[in-house]
């Protein structure tokens, strides 16, 4: 039976000081490895591990970064409960945990709009952003017959007003929502344009990194481009 200590020493042999000091540049703080996130695959198939929630909520207990993503990797999402991913969401200290980490696996679990919406209200930053991920993921998980097509429009309105008075993360995190919502809603497509060429440039700050902020005019249009709108997903997590 594979245990805790036994994944964990199959990342320190994964791990790597450059990508541990791009991670850092990122965001990411100890303790970690600096396992790329490529990698990350390959090790469940070393420790053949697919979904395992004990397992999942005991890696993402040890604090370490690399630890933390994995357990999203093998978290199963008919059996972690809203106060898991609570907990999660509380202790994910870098965009890669919150933004990506626990916003996919919440998105997939039962609970994710709930969630999402209870997180877009938090007073930290950080909990916000993972709201929004997990509302933009959300979306692109559940048929549109299955949304609240007001509620959602009523969010856009929101990030319109409130985006360029939010948290640095946040304005990312809502223009990908915005993103998101002109993709996944053909009805909101030509609304969340609209929004986006009232709230102008958006700019948040990268650390120094080569990341840029996607253009929502020029990101919906591609996906137009390739007939996708309004084009659902089967899973988040990626």
């Amino acid at each position: 039976m594979t245990t805790v200590d036994d994944i964990m020493e199959v990342l320190a042999e994964y791990g790597s000081p450059s990508i541990k000091k791009v991670l850092m540049n990122h965001g990411a703080q100890e303790p970690f490895f600096g396992v790329k996130i490529g990698d990350m695959k390959k090790i469940l198939k070393t420790i053949q591990i697919k979904k395992d929630h004990q397992l999942s909520l005991g890696l993402y207990a040890t604090g370490n970064s690399d630890a933390m993503y994995l357990a999203m990797l093998i978290a199963d999402e008919k059996k972690i409960s809203k106060d898991d991913l609570r907990l999660w969401v509380s202790q994910a200290y870098w965009y890669m945990l919150s933004e990506y980490a626990v916003a996919w696996i919440a998105a997939e679990s039962p609970f994710g709009e709930e969630l999402g919406l209870e997180w877009i209200d938090s007073p930290e930053a950080h909990i916000q952003a993972a709201g929004w991920c997990t509302l933009a993921n959300w979306l692109a998980l559940r048929s549109n017959s299955e949304l609240d097509i007001a509620l959602y429009e009523g969010l856009l309105d929101r990030v319109g007003k409130g985006l360029q008075a939010s948290a640095n993360r946040v304005k990312y995190t809502m223009n990908n929502f915005i993103i998101a919502l002109g993709s996944q809603v053909p009805e909101l497509t030509a609304k969340c344009l609209a929004v986006a060429d009232r709230i102008g440039k958006v700019e948040v700050e990268m650390g120094g990194t080569a990341c840029k902020v996607p253009q929502v005019a020029e990101y919906i249009a591609k996906i137009e481009s390739m007939g996708r709108i309004g084009k659902k997903k089967k899973m988040a997590r990626c």
